[in-house]
């Protein structure tokens, strides 16, 4: 009698390297995949059966992409990790963007303001609300490093004015459309302040980016486990690039579909921006939630605000040199709804993060703020 425990014990036990396998090979497998069904159905017509397999696969990549962002995050530690995440997505989906307004003409003329306006409101105020709502929730307060979170926000905030604000506002060309001039300069400064702030993350001040107790310490490692190899980690790098190829060119994929419902919704075209923009942003919401859930609010916050950071610092630079090719206009200036949302955001953000904890009702603040973003959206 007594050796059935022991056996049950020890069959838990060898079940464990078993789902392990399990796991590691479907998330190779599923990358991998991804990348072949877009191939297949790059530039093509889809039926009703070939967007349901399109749609599992592209679920299936993203979390593909968040459990190999997590094992670099594991290997490079903090805050390469949410860094390398952050930049990887915002790459892919500035190379989408730019495919986009070369196939769409004068309708795309808004694409980038569009897009890079639903990955600052998802960011800021979406996965940050999240998060911060489930790290209070979970472990009654969230705490993070202020002021490093400070810094992003200003640099968020700073790059949205300069690049989405100010167009609404020039005079040296009609509409709200930067000057050749005005926008080559928007472009640079995206890139010095970006670059200038991944120095300050990574360098200089990284200690600003870590995690901290309730106490206010510091914790510069991760304490879970004992970190992935060297090879480990670089394989999982170009399944992390290949996941995300999927994801983004997938979500292309299924887009004429979604245009369509949207259309046949009477919904107004702005919504197909911002569901792509969820469906690519999918896999930094996840990983961001899951460590908040751990207590790293601050590796949820680099994510969040490195991410609409990153949207804004790559994308207006992209974009400045495809005008060159470009026939359509570029109007990057928001509506005044849209200001008025940016501001609250910004103002909302810095009262969150000055005293560097948060209960739920500061999650709750920003996640009202993101469904009013969604209700305008629908009906402007």
């Amino acid at each position: 009698m007594k050796s059935r425990p022991s056996r049950a014990r020890g069959s838990i036990e060898d079940m464990i390297p078993r789902l392990r396998a399990v796991t590691a090979r479907w998330t190779a497998a599923v990358p991998v995949l991804g990348v072949v069904l877009l191939a297949l159905t790059w530039g093509r017509d889809l039926s009703g059966v070939v967007v349901a397999l399109v749609t599992a696969v592209l679920a299936g990549a993203v979390l593909a992409a968040v459990h190999h962002a997590e094992v670099i995050a594991h290997r490079v530690g903090e805050p390469f990790g949410s860094l390398v995440l952050a930049v990887a997505v915002t790459i892919i989906e500035v190379a989408l963007i730019v495919t986009l307004m070369a196939d769409g003409g004068d309708k795309s003329s808004t694409l980038a303001r569009d897009t890079v306006f639903a990955a600052v409101m998802i960011t800021c105020n979406g996965i940050l609300g999240l998060c911060l709502l489930t790290g209070a929730l979970r472990h009654r307060v969230a705490v993070f490093n202020s002021e490093g979170t400070g810094a992003a926000l200003a640099t968020v905030a700073t790059l949205a004015t300069l690049s989405l604000v100010l167009p609404t506002f020039t005079t040296s060309k009609p509409g709200p459309e930067f000057s050749t001039s005005q926008l080559t300069f928007a472009a640079l400064a995206s890139l010095v302040l970006y670059g200038l702030f991944v120095a300050t993350q990574t360098v200089r001040h990284r200690d600003y980016f870590l995690p901290v107790t309730k106490e206010g310490d510091v914790v510069d490692g991760d304490d879970h486990a004992e970190g992935p190899s060297a090879r480990t980690a670089l394989i999982s790098l170009g399944l992390l690039a290949l996941a995300l190829v999927g994801v983004v060119g997938l979500a292309k994929g299924v887009s004429p579909t979604i245009e369509s419902g949207v259309e046949s919704a009477g919904l107004p075209h702005a919504v197909v921006g911002v569901i792509i923009a969820l469906l690519v942003l999918l896999p930094e919401t996840i990983a961001a939630v899951r460590a908040a859930r751990r207590d790293r609010v601050q590796t949820s916050l680099n994510l969040a605000l490195g991410s609409a950071m990153a949207s804004i610092g790559l994308t207006i630079p992209a974009v400045a040199i495809a005008s060159v090719w470009l026939s359509g206009p570029l109007v990057l200036g928001l509506s005044s709804t849209h200001m008025v949302l940016l501001v609250l955001t910004v103002l909302v953000g810095t009262l969150t993060v000055v005293p560097g904890r948060a209960t739920p009702l500061q999650g709750g603040v920003h996640l009202v703020l993101f469904a009013a973003y969604l209700e305008l959206a629908i009906n402007p």
